[in-house]
């Protein structure tokens, strides 16, 4: 591809705009707020593609961290919000879901080196000796400079305790036919040892399905209830579309392509990896393909430290298909944090009828969809890009809240993760 071609694709990079730091009936998702701030991760520590859920008054931690492209560290701090099942803020105050200050210096940041862009990487684990949970639930951390209250950074996790035991299935056979383009969870929860009142008014139990915010499900009314075992089953609200295995990169090393890219040159300042055309998969036969269930990991071939010697490199997406009227695609993934706004929209270009995206990337192995947003919608669909195929393995993290009477937040009391298609 010529280099005047490689810099109009680039420009797409840095056409970024600043997203507001503080959107009150918004839920809070794990994301960066400006372009010099990168690769948001939060993982279980020693397990970096687990969901981001740990166990109160366990050995476990989470690990947060992220770069900024820039020559010179920027000190930073960070507080900490305790969030309702809906990922917005609970009643609880500072000093009841934490047995610490709320109020603490990131101290765990190092330089690259062996990169031709320059960052500095933060990283924080939590529970820490500065910080410790007294309460289950969702939380979220936010990231500043120490002069300011301008948010660069959030992380999203949660914490559960083990009161109630779930067990989950994901099945093709669903209320809504078999073997078709549907996959259907069910839930059971038992809890012989802990007093839930109320059922069908205490309990909410989330589920998701690879960590895609959009299509969410919240369910609050179990169908049948057997002396201490509560079933959610045959709801239609727990039907999903199947959708298709993620697409997968990956880019290990500057000396060759890697899996899935076509091409790898340098332009100034960075490295530039074309993906190999991508085509809709709406019509073709499902093909298994062992994913990540949409996350990435970051890798150097040849690093000892790849988080501080993994470089960023400029990646370009071509999905080649006719123009898919009344709404936009995104890329979907944790690479975009499951987000469809203005960093992961595509561009159509009517002269190579294909839509096109660059997004700055470092390397390692990646996951990644096609998602197609109808216009006044906020959920996506993968019926036109990727397809439904009701034999997809996709990860299910089912959540149960309690929130008796009188209670200020929902607890967290059990989780499960189960899969489709095994």
């Amino acid at each position: 591809m010529k280099k005047s071609i490689y810099r109009t694709l680039c420009a797409l990079i840095i056409s970024v705009v600043t997203v507001a730091t503080s959107m009150a009936q918004e839920p809070y998702y794990t994301r960066t707020f400006d372009f010099q701030w990168r690769t948001p991760q939060v993982y279980v520590e020693d397990n970096p593609l687990a969901p981001p859920i740990i166990t109160l008054g366990e050995a476990n931690r989470i690990v947060i961290s992220f770069d900024q492209l820039t020559e010179d560290v920027t000190y930073l701090r960070y507080r900490i919000l305790h969030c309702d099942a809906d990922w917005t803020p609970s009643q609880l105050s500072e000093l009841e879901f934490l047995d610490s200050s709320n109020y603490n210096d990131v101290t765990d940041y190092a330089y690259s080196y062996n990169t031709f862009a320059h960052y500095v990487n933060y990283r924080v684990a939590l529970p820490n000796d500065q910080v410790q949970f007294t309460k289950s639930g969702n939380y979220v951390v936010q990231f500043y400079p120490e002069n300011t209250n301008d948010i660069v950074a959030q992380a999203c996790f949660s914490v559960t305790e083990r009161k109630v035991n779930v067990a989950a299935h994901a099945t093709s056979r669903t209320d809504m036919g078999y073997n078709d383009q549907y996959q259907q969870v069910d839930i059971a929860v038992a809890h012989p040892y802990y007093n839930i009142q109320s059922p069908f008014n205490d309990l909410k139990v989330v589920v998701t399905q690879n960590g895609r915010h959009d299509n969410a499900v919240t369910v609050t009314r179990p169908m049948r209830i057997m002396n201490s075992e509560i079933i959610y089953e045959h709801n239609r609200d727990l039907i999903f579309p199947a959708g298709n295995e993620y697409r997968r990169f990956e880019m290990v090393s500057v000396s060759y392509p890697g899996m899935n890219i076509a091409g790898l040159e340098y332009y100034e300042p960075y490295y530039h990896a074309s993906l190999n055309i991508d085509y809709p998969r709406d019509n073709k036969n499902y093909l298994f393909d062992q994913t990540q269930h949409g996350r990435y990991v970051i890798r150097e071939s040849n690093a000892e430290d790849s988080s501080l010697e993994a470089d960023y490199i400029a990646v370009h997406f071509t999905l080649a298909t006719d123009k898919i009227m009344g709404g936009n695609v995104y890329i979907d993934g944790e690479l975009t944090n499951h987000i469809y706004d203005e960093n992961s929209i595509m561009q159509y270009n009517e002269e190579m009828q294909q839509y096109e995206r660059v997004l700055l990337l470092k390397q390692g192995s990646y996951n990644y969809m096609y998602a197609f947003v109808p216009d006044g919608s906020r959920q996506a669909t993968l019926a036109p890009t990727e397809g439904n195929h009701y034999e997809t393995v996709n990860q299910y993290i089912v959540k149960v809240y309690h929130r008796p009477p009188g209670a200020r937040y929902d607890r967290l009391i059990g989780t499960t993760i189960c899969y489709s298609g095994k």
